[in-house]
């Protein structure tokens, strides 16, 4: 029976390999123990984040670091330690197997299906028998979120071609997992207790583009509405291009006695022209149209965005425009994210690269903006009485628990501490907002 401790890096998507590949492993181990101590697992499996260059300086130093931990512990024979993801996937087994000499084996995004039979073959080198594979019923993941939401990933890969992005290079082109496996997926989950689906991947509103038959995100939709147990479905990541007029309508017209939430998390990147055109943005030249077109749909919905600075070329006056884009469309949370020339990406050789202090300065400037505008729209919610789904205990307040509002996703926006009666992890509670702040609600039941 090995024990394992499992590191996931990176993205929620990176998140439901790391679940996926310990319930595989489970599979030929159904006696092995997911441990918290390096010093104690058998195996360490660290799941990579490559996207861009801060991502890769964690994966790296957190590789090297549980390298250096198990040769400071020193406990017998050192345990296996595995590399999966994005970082091999970006660089190459034979290149990162050169520099990384601590690690004993290396497996990229392309092979997901086959990590835990590699692993397993791996262990079985080094005298940690396995059994025989256990027939399809069992679970398809191990869950890491807690009792409350879950991630579920409807596809893999991109067809995009942005400028800036390395995303198709590592994980590929598009592709959708079948709708059939997806349900069987959630149905799995909710059957846990899970109370909120979180759809994920690259590009989550051209889900079916590349199936047979009228498959596309409105079918998967109400294939998963229904579904006993759901309380909330929140889609993230949706391209902008693919807020078609049938998409809106159809969230619509789910707005009321649905657990669809009228979330958008819709990536901008910027707000000039000439910059969306350098990036290689395919949308509408004026992303308040996008933003337009979706309150003009449902007028309350919470909008999320993330926004790159510092771009080439970007201009005093191109950042200006940002900033007036931010104060006009009042997203209720957004990422500001400094450009990265990226290796082996169009943008990387773009001439007037704007130098590292001034994207730091325009990334302040932005977040400043929106702290203002988040507590403005946070202090509305003043006194008001709103669901709170519970999702873990304060870890230092006993009695004190964190959750959320429905506009608020799990591990990128703000959180609502509550207590009182009923509230546990897992729980939906009915709760009143006492008090707000930058980014985050207090409530009482």
């Amino acid at each position: 029976m090995p024990s394992i401790h499992a590191i996931s890096l990176g993205c929620p998507k990176n998140r439901v390999d790391t679940e996926t590949l310990l319930a595989g492993l489970r599979r030929y181990y159904p006696d092995m123990e997911v441990v918290a101590e390096l010093s104690l697992a058998d195996v360490i499996i660290i799941n990579t984040c490559g996207f861009i260059e801060p991502a890769v300086e964690e994966s790296v130093r957190t590789i090297l670091d549980a390298a250096a931990e198990l040769d400071e512990a020193g406990n017998g024979s050192r345990p296996l330690l595995v590399v999966t993801g994005c970082l091999p996937g970006r660089y190459g087994v034979d290149e990162l197997a050169k520099e990384l000499v601590e690690v004993d084996l290396f497996l990229g995004p392309m092979e997901l299906g086959d990590w835990p039979e590699k692993i397993s073959t791996a262990l079985g080198q080094r005298g940690i028998s396995r059994e025989a594979a256990l027939p399809g019923a069992v679970e398809m993941r191990e869950l890491s979120t807690g009792p409350s939401y879950a991630y579920l990933k409807i596809s893999e890969g991109c067809d995009r071609s942005c400028s800036f992005c390395t995303i198709p290079a590592i994980r590929g082109p598009f592709h959708s997992r079948p709708m059939a496996e997806l349900e069987a997926e959630a149905r799995e989950l909710l059957d846990k207790g899970v109370k909120e689906l979180v759809l994920v991947g690259q590009d989550v509103s051209s889900y079916g583009k590349d199936l047979q038959g009228p498959t596309n995100l409105i079918t998967l939709l109400e294939t998963l509405l229904p579904l006993e147990g759901l309380h909330w479905l929140r889609p993230m990541y949706l391209y902008p291009a693919g807020l078609t007029p049938e998409l809106l309508g159809f969230m619509r017209d789910m707005e009321q006695d649905s657990p669809l939430v009228p979330y958008f998390d819709v990536p901008l990147q910027h707000a000039h022209e000439d910059i969306l055109k350098a990036m290689g943005r395919p949308f509408s030249r004026d992303p308040h149209a996008v933003v337009e077109r979706i309150r003009s749909y449902l007028p309350h919905a919470a909008l999320r965005t993330s926004l790159i600075v510092g771009f080439p070329g970007e201009s005093e006056t191109h950042f200006t425009v940002l900033k007036d884009f931010v104060i006009q469309s009042r997203f209720h949370n957004l990422g500001v994210f400094p450009f990265w020339p990226e290796q082996d990406t169009v943008a990387a050789n773009l001439s007037d690269q704007v130098d590292q202090e001034r994207k730091s300065v325009r990334q302040q400037e932005i977040m400043a903006l929106q702290a203002d505008i988040s507590a403005e729209i946070l202090g509305e919610s003043l006194g008001e009485e709103l669901d709170v789904l519970v999702d873990a205990p304060h870890p230092d307040w006993p009695g004190l628990y964190t959750g959320r509002a429905w506009f608020q996703a799990p591990e990128v926006d703000g959180v609502t501490y509550v207590s009182g009666p009923g509230v546990t992890a897992g729980a939906m509670v009915r709760a009143v907002i006492e008090d707000t702040a930058t980014y985050d609600l207090t409530a009482l039941t």
